[in-house]
């Protein structure tokens, strides 16, 4: 036995010994070419991307659109087989820093997840209520494309043009999807061709005393540069044309192509119908959780979480001494006009007032909660006229990084009955402070991670900070008034309904109006909300799961880390922890987490 000891004890120590040590010089020298490796790859990326370059603040190629075509796509799909390969072929993982070794996995895995699911590429509608360029462009023009000097301006015209030309790109992407049995559901066309003919109606399309919305934007930015008037007509004459030439031409030639595909149209609305839905849903549902739970596993965690909330919300209606039953008080929510603002410009304004003042108040706190906060500042402001009958209740626009362009909080007033006073304070942490606008700007703000880092979206932590952030605050003591505590539970309600229903839809072959029937039972919201939400399940297969999951497992690691360390628990830390590594996928963020108590435990 000894001698058989003694054996093991000599090949420990071999082993030892064939494991190779890097210096300090060695590890920095290889963590550096890795990282100049990933920002090689975010430019060569970016100068693809015309329109991705207009969103970071820079102004290289604001004369063009991205190409959407499928000649495209198989091009990036070669770029991202290559990369893999260099990868595989150029990088000595065990030479690598902490930090750059997390970059190499993250990087790795995007590339894999990109070619595997390459697969699926056109299982996705090109155009929808929630999504499509018809809104998306002229949104892009109005809110990103910045016009500061006669440049801007004569690239704005030249985008025009371009429209022209993109939306061919887009009406081909359209019939190859109708070709492999990807049609979109009926309801979507009714929505997409009142987008785009509205973007049609006005000056110069119409002999109008209005003028399109287009235009009015080029005009108002245009008005408010520092050159000749004679160079601003030349200007607005240009843009005039490239409306008629290329705005007019493409938007035409989508209007026609839908309304020959919406003849063919079927109500069948979950991925189920697609060629190997099934496999794609599973797979869906694992990108968007970053979690191997099945659609059975998330759906019974929605059940579970509806229930849990529902007797939370007894309690606050005991609490207010309401007589009757939960659906009553639901009834009672949605109707009493104590919780809604005017459906005019007075209400519109003294909503947005509001808001403001939600998201100032927290501001005051924020030492309360994190160590590192964002530079960039973030505004308020409603859904612009020409989008919002079809856009979400509201949203979060990143900031420009060069700091030219401030994060934005979109709240759409369109339908004041869908915007009750009570959801006020969760909808305003949740998409401003200390949600959404921390996390982004936050994530956009860190020195010494590449690109791809920052920007990244693994919407199930993206979401699930959204969704944890309209938590944090009652710990805090807001949400003093019962009926906007009740709010945010309506709210947190809202998002294990999703669970429920988008599982239901896409797996378990729910109607749409069987989901809309759900929600309408189970919440407070307005139905419109419910339409709404279901329809955004079936164009956008899973993306609403993660929000819950998201927020679930934030909540599971902060009481680890809790439970862990006890009185050397600060949540400040906890927050840097989660915010200051970028987005992550759920499992990669606990292994940090893990880390960290490791480390506090000294």
């Amino acid at each position: 036995m000894l001698a058989v000891g003694l054996t093991l004890i000599a090949c420990k120590t071999e082993e030892k010994k064939a494991i190779k040590t890097y210096s300090a010089e060695q590890i920095k020298a290889a963590s550096k070419k890795l990282n100049t490796f990933f920002q090689e790859q975010f430019d060569a990326s970016l100068d693809r991307h015309p329109m991705n370059q207009t969103y970071l603040g820079i102004s290289k190629d604001a004369d063009k659109w991205n190409d959407i075509s499928s000649e495209f796509e198989d091009q990036e799909l070669v770029y991202a087989k290559n990369a893999l390969q260099w990868l595989q072929d150029s990088i000595n993982i065990k030479a690598l820093n902490k930090e750059t070794k997390l970059s190499y996995d993250l990087y790795k895995q995007f590339l894999e997840d990109g070619i595997k699911d390459d697969v699926y590429r056109l299982y996705k509608y090109p155009v929808n209520q929630m999504h499509g360029m018809q809104a998306e462009i002229p949104a892009f023009l109005i809110n990103m494309h910045q016009i500061n000097t006669k440049k801007d301006a004569e690239n704005y015209i030249s985008r025009l043009n371009k429209v022209a030309p993109l939306f061919n790109e887009l009406v081909d992407n359209l019939k190859e999807s109708e070709k492999v049995g990807i049609q979109i559901p009926k309801f979507v066309f009714a929505k997409v061709l009142e987008d785009a003919r509205n973007i049609i109606k006005g000056e110069p399309f119409e002999k109008s005393e209005n003028k399109s919305t287009l235009l009015n934007d080029f005009e108002t930015k245009v008005g408010k540069l520092s050159i000749e008037e004679s160079e601003k007509s030349e200007l607005i004459v240009a843009a005039k044309k490239g409306l008629l030439d290329g705005v007019l031409v493409g938007y035409t030639n989508l209007i026609t192509t839908l309304e020959a595909q919406e003849k063919n149209a079927t109500t069948d609305d979950g991925a189920w119908k697609f060629p190997n839905g099934e496999a794609f849903f599973n797979r869906a549902l694992q990108k968007t959780t970053t979690t191997d739970l099945s659609a059975n596993e998330i759906h019974e965690i929605g059940l579970r979480e509806v229930s849990r909330i529902h007797n939370e919300m007894n309690v606050i209606k005991d609490k207010v001494s309401f007589k009757g039953t939960l659906q009553d008080f639901f009834k009672f929510m949605k109707k009493d006009k104590q919780f809604y603002y005017a459906a005019d410009e007075t209400g519109r304004k003294e909503y947005l007032d509001k808001a403001v003042h939600i998201i100032d108040s927290m501001k005051t706190r924020l030492d309360e909660l994190f160590i590192t906060k964002p530079k960039a500042d973030l505004k308020v402001k409603a859904v612009e006229a020409f989008r919002e009958k079809s856009a979400g209740k509201a949203f979060y626009q990143q900031p420009a990084m060069d700091g030219s362009r401030p994060g934005t909080y979109y709240a759409n007033l369109y339908d004041m009955e869908s915007m009750p006073s009570y959801q006020m304070e969760a909808l305003a942490y949740h998409e401003g402070i200390p949600g959404h606008h921390m996390q982004i700007a936050i994530a956009q703000e860190l020195k010494d991670l590449p690109m791809f880092r920052k920007l990244g979206r693994y919407t199930a932590y993206v979401e699930g900070w959204g969704l944890y952030s309209e938590y944090i605050p009652k710990e805090m003591g807001f949400y003093a008034d019962p009926y906007s505590d009740f709010g945010r539970l309506a709210m947190e309600l809202w998002r294990a309904c999703r669970l429920v229903v988008d599982t239901g839809i896409h797996a378990k072959k729910w109607t749409r109006e069987e989901g809309i029937k759900y929600y309408t039972d189970n919440t407070p919201n307005a139905k419109a909300d419910a339409v709404k939400m279901v329809e955004r399940h079936i164009v956008m297969p899973s993306q609403a799961t993660a929000y819950k999951i998201g927020m679930l497992k934030i909540l599971e690691l902060r009481k680890k880390a809790k439970d862990a360390l006890g009185d050397k628990f600060d949540i400040r830390k906890f927050h840097d922890v989660v915010l200051t590594n970028g987005p992550l996928p759920l499992n990669v963020l606990e292994n940090l987490v893990d880390n960290y108590i490791n480390a506090e435990k000294g």
